[in-house]
């Protein structure tokens, strides 16, 4: 029988996003994310864009939920931490959509919401 974290896990595990809408926030259209999934644990590396490199740790919280940590190294050398909650879904297509609240712990003040689709080769 296939759980609601096995579900979630298939969405994210090994797929790579690229941003739809940031306006508040630094990662843009040339930024992509890549997350893997182990049991209730996430990581992800992203890069691209204003982005040199960053990573976030998290974990499932419900069915179609996820939160997470992220830091990252912009093209301009400044060091960058916050958070986010986000939502797991899936558009018109069939590709895997990402929506996050977030907000800056380090490095930033403010946050806003962001959305992600899945890249699909």
């Amino acid at each position: 029988m296939e759980t609601a974290l096995s579900q979630l896990s298939e969405r994210l595990n090994n797929r790579r996003f690229t941003v739809v809408n940031n306006t508040q926030g630094l990662s843009g259209a040339g930024t992509v994310f890549h997350y893997f999934v182990e049991e209730e644990a996430i990581t992800s590396s992203y890069q691209g864009g204003r982005i040199r490199i960053g990573n976030q740790i998290g974990r499932v919280t419900g069915p179609d939920t996820i939160e997470l940590l992220y830091q990252c190294l912009t093209t301009n050398g400044e060091i960058l931490a916050g958070w986010s909650r986000g939502t797991v879904g899936a558009d018109q297509a069939g590709r895997t959509t990402l929506h996050f609240v977030w907000g800056w712990l380090s490095g930033a003040v403010g946050g806003g919401e962001s959305n992600y689709v899945e890249l699909v080769d």
